[in-house]
This record gives structure tokens, sequence and C-alpha cells, in this order.
């Protein structure tokens, strides 16, 4: 699995003067291993915005799905700072120049490249993913993100998205497209909310970073408005009678919410959740 690069998404698009570009491929099928996701190198400039994008700093270590020559990580990691990076491909050439440019570069020791089949690496050890392949195989991808990376991990892809996942950022650059995700907390289900007001029932229905819900106790329900997670970060409106209505903002560890006075918008008051199933 090539990614970074990647062949352009103009040729993969191009019906059928496309296929002169896979000719060389197919010929060479039986000397190269099957690769997924053509190779052409992503271009430094987007490189190094894909990276400040995901405000890649010294806490991260980032993963690179379909390395190609490495250039991502040893950028990652001696421009951005990066603690340290995994980077993986199925042909060996591209290993070969990965470790040679992060020789180069003086980053060996912070960056490990090894030939392996992306869909069977971990990826829960990474805050910071970055992606060049194709749309379908980043739809492969996706529930392992979702269900792998902790709240808050960033995920970055050029050219191709997550279709439904909606991006938390988009930028066009040049021509290229860079998306950028914030991996958010699982919160679907039923919740025992404390709050200024009382005790209430929280039930949300989950979109990635969006819901939709309701709070209800045993004399009212009201309905739950721009429901929104930025990884463990929660914002949502309790809309009120009359117009009324009320803010909760705060933060989600596994099955409980609590109240974060540093959040903006400020809540209307101290609160907290249990998750119920």
């Amino acid at each position: 699995m090539t990614g970074n690069g990647l062949m352009s998404r103009r040729a993969w698009l191009g019906g059928a003067g496309a296929g002169v570009l896979f000719a060389p491929a197919v010929l060479r099928a039986q000397q190269a291993p099957r690769l997924d996701v053509p190779y052409v190198p992503t271009p430094q400039h987007v490189v190094d915005r894909m990276l400040t994008i995901a405000r890649v700093n010294k806490d991260d270590f980032v993963m690179d799905l379909g390395c190609g020559d490495g250039r991502m990580l040893v950028t990652a990691t001696s421009k951005f700072g990066a603690k340290g990076g995994h980077g993986v491909d199925i042909n060996p050439q591209r290993i070969k120049e990965a470790n040679a440019n992060a020789a180069k570069a003086g980053v060996t020791g912070k960056v490990k490249f090894e030939i392996r089949d992306l869909f069977t690496l971990p990826i829960d050890q990474a805050n910071v993913l970055t992606l060049y392949l194709l749309p379908s195989v980043n739809l492969k991808l996706r529930p392992r993100i979702l269900d792998e990376m902790k709240p808050g991990s960033r995920v970055v892809s050029h050219d191709f998205n997550m279709d439904d996942w909606r991006p938390d950022f988009f930028e066009a650059l040049d021509g290229h497209d860079i998306y950028y995700w914030v991996v958010p907390a699982k919160i679907e289900g039923e919740w025992a909310i404390k709050a200024a007001g009382g005790e209430f029932t929280l039930n949300v229905q989950q979109k990635f970073q969006y819901f939709v819900g309701s709070l209800r106790n045993a004399s009212s329900e009201r309905m739950i408005r721009m429901g929104r997670i930025n990884g463990d970060r929660i914002t949502f409106i309790a809309e009120g009678e009359g117009g009324a209505s009320e803010i909760f903002s705060g933060r989600v560890s596994g099955a409980s919410m609590t109240f974060d006075p540093q959040s903006q918008p400020v809540a209307a008051g101290n609160w907290s959740a249990t998750r119920r199933k």
C-alpha cells in the first residue's frame, strides 16, 4: 500500500485515458507486489500544510499509512518536532527510500518504516494519522479510526475524504484538497444528568461529531440542538419553553461527562452525567 504519494486524483478520475497510466503497473505485476494505491509523492508544501493543520508538535506520535518515501514522518519529526512516527508501505523500494531520507535528516532514531499491510496495523498508539489513499481505502479504515483511536486524535488526508464523515476543516491548496478530522468521543445512548435544575435523562443519537436528542424529567422534555463533540469536548443547547434555552458544555471521559469551567461557551451551570446504556 503506497499512499504519500498516490496517483493524482485527476488521473484516477480520468476515464479511459487514465488506463494508460496503469499499463506499466500491469506489465510489472509479476515483479512487484500488488499496490492498492498507485504511488505519486505528496508535494512538500502540501506535506507542510497538512502537518500545520493537524497542529503537530513535540507531544505527538504520527502514523502514516502508505508512507511512500517517508517525507511525511521525516518532516513531522525534523521540522515540527514530533516525538516519533511509524510509517508502513508494501513496496520495499519505498521503505528503502524512507529510511535513507530519515538518515539524511538525522531522525532515524525517531521514526520507524516497515513493509506491512496497513489494514492489519494497530493504530491506537498514534494521536495523529496522515493519509493519501483512495476513497475506498479511507472508508475501509474509517471504522477502525473511530473505534481504535482515542478521542481528540487528529486525522489529516490529502485529496480524499471520508464520505459522510464531514471534515472538521477543509482547505484547497494549489489544486490539492486537505481534509482534517478530530476523532470524537462516543456518546450515543442514554445518560443520567445532574444539573442545577434537577436530575434529567439525556438521550443521544450521534453521527460522528454531531448529535441530536432530548433532555427530559418527569415534568418536561427539551429537545437538543447544536450538539457537537470535538474530541472529548461536548457542547449542546437544551431548548426550553418560551424560547428559553440552556447551554451545556464539558468533557467526556468514558462513561461520564463533567462540566468544564474553561469551556467556551461557558455553560449555564455546573452539571455531570453518567452513562446508563
